[in-house]
C-alpha cells in the first residue's frame, strides 16, 4: 500500500454512514408529486390558491404503495409541501393545508395516509418539505422564518414513524419584502438527525447528491467519493475551517468527472457522497390531464433503470396522483409491466451454487467462493495488490448470459477504477464489457452468450479491490 500517492490512499478511506449504506440498499423508489398544484394544473403554485380546491374524492394511499411494491420499488417520497406553502397535513402553524379544505371536512391527513399504506405493503416512507414556501408571510425575514419552518419540520419527523429520507432541493426565491430567505441548513440538518437519526438528506443535504439531470443519465464513471465542496453542507462547514483546500470559484453538479484521480488530487477532504436519478414518468412533476400520452414507455425506464441502479446511483422516478387521489390507468400498466420485466429480467442468478477461482485474495476468509452468496458482508478482497487480480467464475455447464451484476464491498470504500469481463468462447476469452468503477452495484449488459466460464479482471483500483456481489442473469 506504500506505492500509492497519499491522496490516493486517503480517498481509498473513506467510507459510507450506516444511514447511507441503507439508503443504497432501497435502489428503486417512487416520488409522489401531490399538492394544491394537482388541483390548479400548475408546477409551481404561487401560494395565493384556495385550500377549498384541495378535495381528492377517492384518495388512495394504498393504491400508491402497492403499486410501488409490484413496480419492484422500495420506497416513497411524498411531497409534504411544495413551494406554494399547502401542506398535507394539518400544520399547526399555517391554515394553507388540509385543515383548511372540505376534503374530510378539514379532518384529512395525507402524509397520515401515505405513511400507513407505506408501513402495510413493507415500502419505506420518505417526505419532501419545500424550504421555499411562496404563501408564509415570515418568508423572506431571516430567524422568524427559519423557525416557522422547523417548526413544521418538527411535525412531520415526529408524527409519521420512520423516514428513511427527507428530500430538499434548496429551491429559494423573493419574500414578500423583496428579500431572500437564508435558509439555516445547519440547524435543519442538526433537527433531521435528531428527530429521524437514520434517515438521509438527499440532493441539498450532506447524504446523497443530485446526479445532475433529470433526464435518468449517470456518468459513464459515477463515483460515491467526491471533493467535499460538491455537498452544500460541507462548504457551509468549509467557511469556517481554514484547513480544507479552497473550492473551485464555479461548482458543476453536471459535470461529467467528480471523483477520478485527477478531480480529487487537489482535494485534502474527500466526502461519501453517491447519486440519485431522478426523473417523471410524464413530461411534469404534477399530474396535468394533458400529459396523459406523455407516459415514459417501458423500454425507457428500463434503460434509465440500468443506467442508474445499474450505474452506482439510485432511481428516483416521480409518479404524480390524479385530482381524484389515484394514479392514472396509464401509468398503473407501464408501472406493472416494470415490475414483470424485473421479475424476468432477475428471476434466476445462475451463478448461485458455482465455483469462483481467484489468483489471489488476502486470507481464506476472503477467497473468490465467498462472493457467491446473497450476504454482502461476504465478500473477496485482493489484498494490497489489486491490479491483475482475477475472478474466474465457473458455472458448471453453458448457460446463456447478457447480464452480469458485481458489487463491491462499500463498507471498506470505492476503490476499483477499471475493470473487464470476458467469457470463454472456443478455449479463448471473449471481451464483453471494458468498464471503470463499480462501486454498490454495476450491472453489464451485453450481446447474449453461451458460455461455461467468465472472468473478471481488475485493471486498476486504488489500495486494495473487493467484490460483494457477482450474479449472472
Amino acid at each position: 500500500m506504500s506505492d500509492y500517492p497519499e491522496f490516493v490512499r486517503y480517498a481509498a478511506s473513506i467510507v459510507p454512514s450506516e444511514r447511507q449504506l441503507k439508503w443504497q440498499e432501497t435502489e428503486f423508489y417512487a416520488f409522489m408529486h401531490y399538492g394544491i398544484n394537482t388541483y390548479t394544473d400548475q408546477e409551481w403554485g404561487n401560494g395565493n390558491e384556495d385550500p377549498e380546491l384541495f378535495n381528492p374524492t377517492e384518495l388512495d394511499c394504498r393504491q400508491w404503495a402497492k403499486l410501488c411494491k409490484l413496480s419492484g420499488m422500495k420506497g416513497l417520497i411524498l411531497t409534504a409541501k411544495h413551494h406554494d406553502g399547502f401542506c398535507l397535513w394539518p400544520s399547526k402553524y399555517t391554515d394553507h393545508s388540509v385543515k383548511s379544505s372540505k376534503w374530510k371536512d378539514g379532518k384529512g391527513d395525507v402524509v397520515a395516509e401515505c405513511a400507513a399504506a407505506c408501513k402495510e405493503f413493507g415500502i419505506k416512507f420518505g417526505i419532501y418539505v419545500s424550504p421555499w414556501d411562496r404563501h408564509e408571510a415570515t418568508y423572506g425575514s431571516g430567524e422568524a422564518y427559519n423557525q416557522f419552518f422547523r417548526n413544521q419540520l418538527t411535525e412531520v419527523l415526529t408524527n409519521y414513524g420512520e423516514l428513511f429520507c427527507v428530500w430538499f432541493d434548496g429551491a429559494c426565491g423573493e419574500g414578500p419584502n423583496g428579500k431572500k430567505q437564508e435558509y439555516d441548513w445547519e440547524s435543519y440538518y442538526e433537527l433531521i438527525r435528531k428527530l429521524q437519526p437514520n434517515a438521509t438528506i438527499n440532493i441539498t443535504g450532506p447524504d446523497v447528491r443530485w446526479c445532475g439531470n433529470e433526464a435518468g443519465v449517470c456518468r459513464k464513471s459515477e463515483w460515491s467519493v467526491v471533493p467535499y465542496w460538491h455537498s452544500t453542507h460541507a462548504v457551509i462547514e468549509a467557511k469556517s475551517q481554514q484547513d480544507v483546500s479552497k473550492p473551485p470559484k464555479k461548482i458543476n453538479p453536471t459535470d461529467l468527472d467528480l471523483g477520478s484521480r485527477k478531480q480529487i488530487k487537489n482535494c485534502n477532504k474527500l466526502i461519501w457522497y453517491p447519486a440519485e436519478v431522478d426523473v417523471s414518468i410524464r413530461k411534469g412533476w404534477f399530474y396535468h390531464k394533458d400529459e396523459d400520452y406523455t407516459v415514459k414507455p417501458l423500454s425507457k425506464l428500463m434503460d434509465i433503470y440500468y443506467n442508474s441502479v445499474g450505474a452506482n446511483a439510485s432511481f428516483l422516478l416521480n409518479i404524480p396522483p390524479m385530482p381524484n387521489g389515484k394514479i392514472n390507468e396509464r401509468d398503473v400498466e407501464t408501472l406493472l409491466s416494470m415490475g414483470a420485466q424485473l421479475e424476468i429480467d432477475f428471476r434466476e442468478n445462475l451463478a448461485e451454487d458455482s465455483i469462483m477461482q481467484d489468483n489471489r485474495h488476502l486470507d481464506e476468509n476472503h477467497t473468490g467462493q465467498h462472493i457467491l452468496n446473497d450476504d454482502l458482508e461476504s465478500y473477496w478482497h485482493s489484498g494490497d495488490n489489486p491490479e491483475g487480480a482475477e475472478l474466474i467464475l465457473d458455472l458448471g455447464d453453458d448457460y446463456d448470459i447478457d447480464k452480469i451484476v458485481l458489487s463491491e464491498h462499500i463498507r471498506t470504500g470505492q476503490q476499483i477504477e477499471e475493470f473487464a469481463l470476458y467469457a470463454m468462447k472456443n478455449n479463448k476469452w471473449v471481451k464483453l464489457a471494458d468498464e471503470t468503477v463499480i462501486g454498490y452495484k454495476r450491472i453489464c449488459r451485453f450481446k447474449e452468450i453461451r458460455a461455461q466460464y467468465f472472468k473478471l479482471k481488475i485493471k486498476k483500483a486504488r489500495c486494495f479491490a473487493t467484490i460483494s456481489r457477482f450474479e449472472c442473469y
